[in-house]
């Protein structure tokens, strides 16, 4: 009962986050994984893969009808991180779980300093689109979310801003259909270890997640974004701090 209830609350917060940030959701799913429902490393960027996609889609669903996703730029910016994904993904099963817990605390970092830094003052559609760094950035969060199991919104948000000149709504719409299509390239070179996951705690996980997702966009049209992404910043760095401690000692 009790891991019933903690797996409906961690998929809540989870949801809630993504929905409201377009990312940043899959970087609380792995820890709680790991350290409330007692998954190893492994199994948890695995698990987070599955969370990440059911909620990701029906973020991606709620931003749509809104108008708020660009389909072509974002299945371009994806395109380039599908490959890389799916690489990743597979040589994610073979690395050591302390050396994924370390990267990923350091990803929860860069996360956390991302967020907490100023906004960019530059106006949406005053720069020039440069289809060299949208494929790079595309690549790169590709490999993160087949290394890590997490979506990278994070990084997908600031870029979609910042390179393809998106206002803030479409880029969070945008970024979800990227990590909807990276995490299901990854999952596809992790089909085997799907089948051992414990689905009695996952399953309660991704429906409170998908749930929370609706409520979070719902929740971003009337809090201030830049208040919520401090907010989360502070706990990812509480996170990352505490996984940090847990594998040194």
């Amino acid at each position: 009962m009790t891991e019933l209830i903690l797996a409906l609350i961690a998929g809540a917060v989870v949801g809630l986050t993504l929905g409201a940030l377009g990312g940043g959701g899959s970087v609380l799913a792995v820890p709680a994984l790991i350290y409330l429902l007692g998954f190893t490393p492994t199994a948890a960027t695995t698990a987070g893969l599955i969370v990440v996609t059911s909620t990701s889609l029906t973020a991606l669903y709620a931003h749509a009808r809104a108008g708020q996703v660009r389909w072509k730029a974002g299945a371009a910016f994806a395109a380039a991180g599908i490959l890389p994904a799916a690489a990743a993904g597979a040589a994610a099963t073979h690395l050591p779980q302390a050396v994924l817990t370390v990267a990923f605390a350091a990803t929860a970092v860069i996360s956390a300093i991302t967020m907490l830094r100023p906004a960019d003052t530059a106006r949406p559609g005053s720069g020039d689109v440069q289809p060299g760094k949208a494929a790079g950035a595309g690549a790169c969060l590709g490999t993160l979310t087949g290394l890590l199991g997490v979506g990278g919104g994070f990084l997908a948000v600031p870029a979609l801003v910042t390179v393809l000149a998106f206002e803030m709504e479409v880029a969070v719409g945008t970024s979800l259909l990227v990590i909807t299509a990276n995490s299901l390239a990854s999952l596809a070179t992790r089909s085997g270890a799907v089948t051992s996951l414990d689905w009695a705690a996952i399953g309660p996980f991704i429906g409170t997640a998908i749930l929370g997702a609706w409520d979070g966009k719902r929740m971003a049209a009337k809090v201030s974004g830049r208040r919520l992404q401090r907010i989360f910043a502070v706990v990812l760095l509480a996170v990352a701090a505490f996984m940090l401690a847990d594998t040194v000692t």
